[in-house]
């Protein structure tokens, strides 16, 4: 029996720029995992198993007659594709394939099924891909594990940057770097696994970051969830109106990363602060421009909060719901910021960075 983890993640800054070629964003892994289980069959006769899983939802819409099932959304696929990847990376080394059980459980959503946008595509398919890579003996490191999560899940979603991957590969802190998906997908027809793997991809760049001694990172969850991929969609409609003011946003973007990974260098918690500022600024502009509600009236709530006790507060991810994330010193009035929280029915989530390798950082305990 082979068991293998993936955390979770949350976007800091950088998000929606992060997925054109090249454009960074700040991420954090997190504390909750979701762990895949596999082991040989006895019978002739696999399974996947999730206790999380078994009543997913699935969305789907017309297209004329047709029913077009959307399965961004659902786990299945990701772990699917992530099989589908990795064996046939195992195929290109002339490993024997085998039959077998796989259990998938997941931290990532609450016991009663609530989603709290935390990256659970992502971590299924790593986590899945880091499993099948030891039942079959792979060699792997980390890059060829995000490659290959990378391939599996953008096959299945067909958007998004992959950041969410990196994070749930490399832990901690990261700056990343969108690569070219284009070029992925032309390379895709006519190279084979161990040759796609080995070469550097344009654009990306994966670069781990120390977090100043008195960042405490703080998260709230809106009780709403989100459909990345939906919404990213929409700014695309935005992108092609917009080209002009969608470039101005771009360049924006990109300079507050970089400003704001020089503040993680520098160990500056104001640097990092008035950028998460600055980013969140930049994401009210777009969702205004594009008729998207990036920042929903409960994420405003958390933020105004927030800012009421010194932190640094901003939508994580695509917005719409989901998570606000919080950059605040540890010495602050935690406690006093996240009942204020609850009184406005923003559940606080008690995560901490999770290190790969066991890599150890100050961590600010709650009460």
């Amino acid at each position: 029996m082979i068991t293998e983890k993936a955390p979770g993640k949350l976007y800091i800054a950088g998000e929606y720029a992060v997925v054109e070629n090249g454009f960074p964003a700040v991420l954090v892994a997190l504390n909750q995992f979701v762990s895949c289980t596999i082991e040989a069959s006895t019978n002739g006769v696999g399974q996947i198993i999730s206790h999380q899983y078994q009543n997913n939802a699935v969305q789907w819409h017309r297209q004329g007659d047709q029913m077009v099932v959307d399965k961004r959304d659902n786990p299945f696929s990701y772990i699917l594709s992530a099989i589908q990847v990795t064996e046939e990376y195992a195929r290109t080394l002339n490993k024997q394939l085998a039959v077998y059980d796989l259990h998938i459980d997941s931290e990532l959503d609450s016991a009663s099924g609530k989603k709290y946008g935390l990256g659970s595509s992502a971590a299924v398919t790593v986590a899945t891909v880091k499993a099948l890579c030891r039942f079959y003996n792979l060699p792997v490191d980390n890059d060829k594990i995000f490659k290959l999560a990378a391939i599996a899940h953008f096959s299945v979603q067909g958007n998004g940057s992959l950041g969410d991957v990196a994070a749930s590969v490399y832990g901690g802190w990261i700056a990343y770097h969108s690569f070219d998906r284009q070029w992925l997908a032309e390379q895709r027809k006519f190279l084979d696994l161990t040759t796609l793997l080995s070469l550097p991809w344009p654009n990306l760049k994966i670069e781990s970051l120390s977090a100043p001694a008195n960042l405490a990172l703080v998260i709230g969850w809106t009780g709403k969830p989100a459909s990345t991929s939906q919404l990213v969609d929409k700014i695309s409609l935005f992108k092609a109106r917009e080209q002009d003011k969608y470039h101005q946003f771009l360049n924006a973007s990109r300079e507050c990363i970089q400003r704001m990974v020089e503040g993680f260098h520098e160990g500056n918690l104001n640097t990092i602060k008035q950028e998460i500022r600055y980013n969140r600024s930049l994401l009210q502009q777009l969702g205004e421009r594009s008729g998207v509600q990036i920042e929903t009236p409960v994420l405003k709530q958390l933020c105004q909060i927030a800012e009421k006790f010194g932190g640094a507060a901003k939508t994580s991810g695509a917005g719409g719901g989901d998570c606000g994330i919080v950059a605040i010193d540890g010495h602050a009035d935690l406690n006093a910021m996240i009942e204020e929280w609850t009184k406005q029915h923003i559940e606080h989530l008690p995560l901490s960075v999770h290190f790969i390798n066991n890599i150890h950082r100050y961590t600010i305990k709650l009460k």
